[in-house]
């Protein structure tokens, strides 16, 4: 099973508009082969907890599509909340390995290449459809995402409430601890990391 995860950054506001209520990032899972497309909108900061609820919410909603598989496959663009050197984020994809029995290939795009990653072509569709549209509250932004098309389908559409803390760092100890539950690969080890559900 492979799916795409990506974000799509918030843009900023024209200097004329002055009745912005919140600002929205959002996250967005992209299944491979079926182009299944779900996407999370959250209030608070694009932090690594925020990107893995949001993965851990997906999965709880599809894993009795997947109950066959003992894989999954992420490719994933090359954002700071991330990457394969973030502490927070690999320890946060243990847990999830380890909850989910689950081998997790982290399989990364090299920089300046993110717009090679097929889940950008949802961010440019959801874009065109709300195009001149005057998303000025939540439940509209989330109401325009939610009857958006895309390979003939809606997606699935999320607001996650949660506020994230950022900066979070795990200690040196703790990650030596996790460390078995991870592989990098020898010839791509910033690129390309297994997450393993059992300790090597």
């Amino acid at each position: 099973m492979g799916i795409l995860f990506s974000r799509n950054r918030p843009k900023q506001a024209d200097d004329h508009d002055t009745e912005v209520k919140a600002t929205l990032g959002t996250e967005g899972i992209r299944e491979m082969g079926k182009d299944n497309l779900t996407i999370f909108m959250g209030q608070s900061s694009e932090t690594s907890d925020f990107i893995v609820d949001c993965l851990e919410l997906w999965w709880d909603e599809n894993k009795k599509r997947f109950s066959h598989i003992n894989e999954l496959v992420i490719n994933l663009d090359n954002g700071p909340s991330l990457g394969s050197h973030r502490t927070q984020f690999i320890k946060r994809m243990v847990e999830f390995g380890r909850q989910t029995k689950l081998n997790t290939k982290l399989i990364y795009y090299p920089p300046y290449h993110s717009k090679s990653n097929p889940i950008e072509r949802c961010w440019g569709a959801l874009e065109n459809f709300w195009s001149a549209a005057i998303l000025d509250t939540i439940d509209t932004a989330i109401n325009w995402a939610v009857n958006m098309s895309f390979k003939g389908k809606n997606p699935d559409v999320y607001l996650v409430e949660k506020t994230y803390e950022k900066g979070v760092v795990v200690g040196k100890k703790e990650l030596k601890n996790l460390e078995p539950f991870w592989k990098r690969s020898e010839e791509l080890p910033k690129w390309d990391v297994t997450i393993l559900p059992v300790p090597t």
